[in-house]
């Protein structure tokens, strides 16, 4: 059965080939020579064309793929000596399919860069000609024709040695030591506000909230004042698990002054 095909839709035999491998939905590792020979041939039937380069390209390919049909047909005759496997006769025509492929989509990725680079336009300058009139009025290259980069060298480290100099070797030393003012009564209250919130928490995530090593001792001092007042409750599941802390109260106490007094750091 012929193809209604045109010889101006193929630039060769190579494009031939692959427009009847995609049309099949053959493999390209697996080509079925003989279906593909008779399509050919087919195509080469319907050609009218007077130029005999265009004709002979098909043709030699024309010649190839009969070769290579009545090599697929001829049975194989095995050599009991020589047990090597005959090389497949479609090989060399696989490779050069697949580099005309891949050239033929490498230009067509060109042809594709090159339109859109024709639809880009460049702004051409536009700068004031009162800007580009402009002239400095000091020449940067004398004022500094006579520095040099040993001078540079020697100014920047007269300049460190100056501020070496007013740092006091004793007192630079001596270190601030400031008090933190934490108050175990309003960090209890500031519990019992969480636990309203939240009702189960856990002890780990209560201490990491906490900004400094005093916060959270005082944390933990007001945990445990709260359990010693009823107002929460704590468990462990397993040993070394995480602490889980109940607030039991539905409302917040105000801490009494014994408290404040043992708590003040």
């Amino acid at each position: 059965m012929g193809i209604s095909v045109k010889l101006e839709a193929f630039e060769g035999p190579l494009d031939l080939l692959l427009h009847l491998i995609d049309k099949n939905k053959i493999n390209i590792y697996d080509i079925p020579i003989v279906q593909i020979t008779e399509q050919y041939m087919d195509y080469i039937r319907q050609l009218n064309s007077r130029n005999l380069d265009v004709m002979s390209e098909f043709l030699v390919m024309a010649s190839t793929l009969l070769r290579m049909k009545s090599e697929m047909l001829l049975p194989k005759v095995k050599n009991e000596e020589e047990e090597k496997e005959e090389s497949d006769p479609r090989q060399e025509l696989v490779r050069r399919l697949l580099e005309y492929k891949m050239y033929k989509y490498i230009s067509q990725e060109l042809k594709d860069r090159q339109l859109d680079a024709s639809m880009m336009l460049f702004k051409e300058k536009t700068i004031p000609s009162e800007i580009e009139d402009y002239k400095e009025e000091v020449d940067v290259k004398t004022l500094l024709s006579d520095v040099t980069l040993p001078k540079l060298h020697a100014i920047f480290l007269s300049v460190i040695k100056r501020q070496t100099d007013k740092i006091d070797p004793i007192r630079s030393k001596f270190g601030r030591i400031e008090k933190e003012e934490i108050n175990l009564s309003d960090k209890i209250m500031q519990i019992q506000f969480y636990g309203l919130r939240h009702k189960h928490f856990s002890f780990r995530g209560l201490l990491l909230k906490q900004t400094g090593k005093m916060e959270v001792i005082v944390t933990f001092l007001g945990v445990l004042e709260l359990m010693k007042m009823g107002r929460v409750a704590v468990s462990q599941k397993e040993l070394f698990d995480d602490i889980e802390i109940d607030y039991l109260a539905q409302d917040v106490a105000p801490v009494v002054a014994p408290v404040e007094q043992s708590g003040s750091a």
